[in-house]
């Protein structure tokens, strides 16, 4: 389903701001202001703006939100360090919003934030891949100017969540340039004094209906909540229910057995959810349009689940990265080519690597029926090398993980949940740091949602012995030597990390019967411009094993591998690292700029036949 109703942008000259597209699609309001765009600039490496009063000066530099200063994009280009950088704009909240509050709105702010308007702060968030807001109607209204200061920290040292972010000043193996200050869309929206918040809907396939909870802010008494489900035909059910009583009211969609579809990749129908809110009148005082998916995910013994039926989920690592605008995708063109190359190469899915995406790439795989693992950029947290205490996660991760988890939840899409991947510590008889916060992160995910498995963490570290899913990761390159160390799922006795490279230490605790994958495998190194090379000239790019000697080498490796697992019918899906080059790392389906480097076909084909997974299914229920 496209945008439903969408809105537009208060502005002058729409197609001069970068990334112009509504950046919450999951939540639609008609009226909102894109603040991307050309904003003062300042770089702060001593940290010392606060008391040198940038709060209330002009900067000297220039920078195009929302792309960040490593960028080529932002128009600086500066990969070094930036432990502070400081961003300014000044923009008039328009006539129209009057007697309504503006909110300010952040997609993602890398790490440390604090905003200031008209001198007052007005926020503070730490994260710097998770959506943060501030009210700004007790500092600014309709026909008044507003002077957005934003002052971004980054550190390169101690424990935080960075993903695939160096730590070193240059790229190298599988991390890459850094990512610093404000690099999703900035943007304002005006709401009523009360007003709704972003709904949980949860979708009920056993019973046909959905459940939506509607968080609300302000004083509600008297008010009411409506919501109408809608398809091509029209209104397919509505509901109204009293806001007077509950926190966040609650509404039951149930529909008509004639008008009940799934969503599947097969068929990733959409309805489209009406939520109006309205006051003692009955006035309608404030209207959001969201989709909602009819879908299940459920475990049977070792078989993850999708509407009943068993789907062997084809996944590819993405990492979510461009060449000029890094973690920022230049256009909304460029997320929607990322998951259509990962359909043409025979994926059905991908595991989104150690990054939250923005959320109009799930918007995007809702409408394409794409299957995707949600996951956290938990890589930061290591101290050292691998002991018993080398991974020290902080509380903030639980925090930012809760927040992605809270934006994301309604995404039919999504079919997990893993918040942690490959923290390599040995496990010990004492409790650290890593085993706290890893079951924090856990059984929070699992409060948050019900609805879908949790894997605890990817590969290397499994320290919940009640995790949902098992998996490991296993970069063998030889197809035959891969077949074996895969084998024993059938007998409980699967491949577990790390007894490919410390067979003498443990760092997770036992596979019990799970759900399991090989959530990274592959890897494959190859690169036809450097296999051409001689010499030196061989040595630029980074990947996993022995690179294939020539392009039908790599065909040959990639369908043994994949194989192997295909043939495994207690193996649930796999996940294929990756799906394009970035930088140095050289092992992608496509390049770094989404040309291609190989016969695309041959890898479609070599995924296409059945999996012994779904061999012994069950249909699909209406």
């Amino acid at each position: 389903m496209p945008d439903a109703h969408p809105p537009t942008a208060v502005s002058s000259s729409p197609a001069a701001i970068p990334r112009p597209e509504y950046p919450r699609p999951s939540f639609v309001r008609q009226d909102w202001l894109n603040l991307n765009g050309t904003w003062q600039f300042a770089r702060d490496p001593g940290d010392s703006g606060l008391e040198r009063g940038l709060v209330t000066s002009e900067l000297p530099e220039r920078i195009l939100v929302p792309f960040c200063p490593e960028s080529e994009l932002s128009g600086i280009g500066d990969t070094d360090f930036h432990h502070a950088v400081w961003y300014r704009r000044t923009v008039r909240v328009p006539d129209a919003w009057a007697g309504r509050r503006p909110l300010l709105h952040f997609g993602a702010v890398d790490h440390d934030a604090t905003v200031w308007v008209n001198g007052h702060e007005v926020a503070r968030h730490s994260g710097g891949f998770t959506p943060f807001t501030a009210d700004l109607g007790d500092v600014v209204r309709a026909g008044e100017e507003a002077v957005v200061v934003v002052r971004a920290r980054d550190s390169a040292r101690g424990p935080q969540a960075r993903g695939k972010q160096s730590t070193e000043y240059a790229n190298h193996s599988c991390v890459y340039t850094r990512t610093t200050g404000i690099w999703q869309t900035v943007w304002l929206e005006p709401v009523a004094p009360t007003h709704l918040r972003r709904p949980r809907i949860t979708p009920d396939l056993a019973a046909g209906s959905f459940h939506v909870e509607v968080p609300l802010a302000g004083r509600r008494i008297g008010h009411r909540v409506r919501g109408e489900l809608r398809d091509a035909q029209g209104v397919v059910v509505g509901s109204s229910v009293s806001a007077d009583f509950d926190l966040a009211p609650r509404l039951v969609l149930p529909l008509p057995s004639d008008r009940r579809r799934t969503w599947s990749p097969e068929d990733p129908h959409l309805y489209e959810l009406v939520l109006e809110l309205t006051d003692p009148n009955g006035t309608v005082i404030d209207r959001t349009v969201s989709t909602a998916g009819l879908r299940s995910v459920t475990l049977d013994g070792k078989r993850i689940l999708i509407n009943g039926a068993p789907v062997f989920q084809r996944l590819v690592l993405d990492q979510g990265w461009y060449p000029d605008g890094l973690m920022t995708a230049p256009d909304d063109a460029s997320l929607i080519r990322d998951i259509e190359l990962s359909l043409a190469a025979g994926f059905n899915g991908a595991r989104l690597h150690q990054k939250v995406f923005e959320e109009r790439f799930l918007h995007h795989a809702d409408r394409l029926g794409y299957l995707v693992w949600g996951e956290f950029g938990d890589w930061g947290a290591a101290t050292g090398p691998v002991s018993g205490d080398n991974q020290q996660p902080t509380a903030g991760f639980v925090a930012q993980w809760l927040e992605a988890v809270e934006r994301d939840y309604s995404h039919p899409s999504i079919v997990g949940w893993c918040p942690l991947n490959e923290t390599r510590q040995e496990l010990t008889d004492r409790q650290s740091v890593l085993d706290d916060v890893t079951r924090a992160m856990f059984l929070a995910t699992k409060a948050a949602d019900t609805s879908r498995p949790v894997l605890d963490a990817s590969g290397y570290a499994h320290r919940v012995l009640d995790t949902d899913v098992y998996d490991s990761h296993c970069y063998e390159q030889d197809p035959e030597v891969f077949r074996k160390l895969m084998a024993g799922l059938d007998k409980n006795t699967p491949f577990v990390n790390p007894q490919d490279e410390t067979p003498q230490s443990t760092w997770s605790l036992p596979y019990r019967g799970q759900p399991y994958f090989c959530s990274e495998f592959g890897g494959i190194w190859w690169n036809p411009d450097e296999a051409r090379a001689v010499g030196e000239d061989r040595l630029l790019s980074w990947g996993y094993g022995q690179r294939p000697r020539d392009e039908e080498e790599f065909h040959q490796r990639f369908a043994g591998l994949t194989g192997v697992l295909l043939d495994d019918s207690g193996m649930f899906g796999y996940c294929y690292t990756q799906l394009t080059d970035v930088f140095q790392e050289q092992n992608g389906i496509y390049r770094f700029d989404r040309t291609s480097k190989l016969d695309v076909e041959r890898v479609r084909a070599a995924q296409q036949r059945p999996a012994a997974f779904e061999a012994d299914g069950t249909q699909e229920r209406p």
